[in-house]
């Protein structure tokens, strides 16, 4: 089996961690207490990927919960499901991080750490062939951010070869919690460019537009926003969990979405949504499905994906439905909008089929996209940044952690050249295609003018 461990760090992590795990065990047709009732031995032929099987055929999730205060883990030990976690994986410390990423990465989170990584390395013995890793957590707080990122950090060194994919949920335009968001998600994104294999990033903004003008809902809750992450979730990672016509495991999707390592910050998107009013009045189809996934009304991190172009992208279809037309749709859409990908990676969309398809609905599909237009996120973090780092403002809470000045500025450069890569590779056009990047002839790694005026030739030679 290729098992997943999922981590989940901080009070979002932890609420849109639920809900995937709400959602999937209702799609293996297992019950809150972690017993199966279902009655297709599809749902539970694979279901080792994502749980354990303890005693008296009891399923248990294959997941470490964390948190620096009390207060979500304790909501979630009480709830519906609070029965189905395993109680020594739900680990907590009693203090929290206070939107503060210094103390999530150098103090508070630190003293959990040997704990965490205990409790993982447990996990990861009880495994055949771990695949790898799924983090779900915030950046703009303090524990998902800064203790987010310390894991990042401790399990890249311990499972150099695991797969590390983390769902992260980026601070939106508009709405905003604490004023020093800026400073956390800068230096998380520092972190996630060194340590992380795949991002898919999601953010409020766009969940709650998603919820506001396709699914018509006025006042979402956030049991609604997390229902569509879950959605997201779930559709990454069908095919782990089912067999299919066509399959992408973890590695298999990396392999094909992300073409520099640098650039593994993905957008996702589902389909269908719509209202429940319009329901019964639709007939989902596969060319439905891809126009409304390609469709920025979709795109779960609030940025215009026609402000960019896509190096890669992914679909994944539930559902009985050929794969043959699966194909055709995608390829026609894609010749049809050539303009939006970029030339020089030809087939650019890979397509995963499953039979079975989600709960809700008959045919759905997931979307993946590599696009440079997610730079606009990363840019508007950069410039609340530097406006703040500027002044030194609100430094004092984190160098009285122990962090030092450098740090932001390091943080800040990195994220700087990442915008620019995103930008080099949007205009790359056909003199990367051929090599010649820079202006000047290069002979090795000397200009062609040095290697000429070192080495003179008269005459017919030359």
């Amino acid at each position: 089996m290729r098992e997943i461990l999922t981590l989940q760090f901080g009070q979002c992590g932890n609420q849109v961690g639920v809900a995937f795990w709400e959602k999937i065990i209702q799609e293996h047709g297992i019950t809150p207490e972690g017993l199966y009732t279902g009655n297709n031995p599809q749902q539970i032929e694979r279901a080792n990927v994502y749980f354990t099987e303890a005693q008296g055929g009891r399923y248990v999730p294959r997941v470490i919960a964390c948190d620096l205060e009390p207060g979500v883990l304790d909501t979630i030990r009480q709830s519906k499901y609070g029965g189905l976690f395993r109680p020594d994986s739900m680990i907590n410390a009693a203090s929290g991080a206070g939107n503060n990423w210094a103390k999530g990465f150098y103090t508070e989170g630190a003293e959990l750490l040997d704990q965490v990584l205990d409790t993982i390395r447990q996990d990861v013995e009880r495994c055949d062939l771990l695949s790898g890793f799924q983090l779900c957590h915030s950046i703009a707080g303090g524990t998902g951010s800064g203790m987010g990122s310390l894991m990042l950090q401790k399990v890249r060194e311990e499972y150099p070869d695991r797969m590390m994919s983390t769902f992260t949920v980026v601070p939106a335009a508009s709405s905003s919690d604490a004023v020093v968001e800026p400073y956390n998600s800068v230096l998380s994104i520092h972190h996630l460019i060194e340590n992380s294999d795949m991002t898919f990033c999601l953010d409020n903004q766009a969940l709650g537009n998603i919820c506001l003008n396709v699914m018509k809902k006025p006042l979402p809750t956030l049991g609604d926003l997390n229902s569509l992450v879950a959605n997201v979730m779930s559709g990454v990672t069908t095919s782990l969990r089912f067999p299919g016509q066509l399959n992408a495991d973890l590695r298999k999707l990396a392999v094909n979405m992300v073409p520099f390592p640098r650039l593994h910050f993905l957008m996702s998107g589902f389909a269908p949504l719509t209202s429940t009013q319009v329901q019964s009045y639709r007939h989902v189809t596969v060319p439905d499905l891809c126009q409304q996934i390609y469709s920025t009304n979709n795109m779960m991190v609030d940025v215009d994906p026609r402000h960019g172009r896509y190096l890669t992208c992914a679909a994944m279809f539930r559902g009985k439905v050929s794969v043959k037309e699966c194909e055709d749709t995608i390829w026609n859409y894609a010749e049809k909008n050539a303009s939006s990908f970029v030339e020089w990676i030809p087939n650019s969309t890979q397509i995963a089929v499953c039979d079975i398809p989600a709960i809700d609905s008959k045919l759905s599909a997931t979307f993946l996209g590599n696009n440079t237009a997610i730079q606009e996120t990363f840019n508007r973090v950069g410039e609340q940044f530097s406006k703040l780092f500027r002044r030194k403002a609100f430094l004092h809470w984190f160098t009285d952690e122990g962090m030092d000045e450098m740090e932001f500025t390091e943080a800040e450069s990195n994220l700087n050249d990442l915008i620019n890569e995103y930008q080099q590779y949007q205009e790359a056009g056909v003199e990367e295609e051929y090599g010649y990047e820079d202006d000047e002839p290069m002979y090795g790694d000397q200009p062609a003018d040095e290697v000429m005026a070192e080495h003179p030739v008269e005459g017919d030679d030359y």
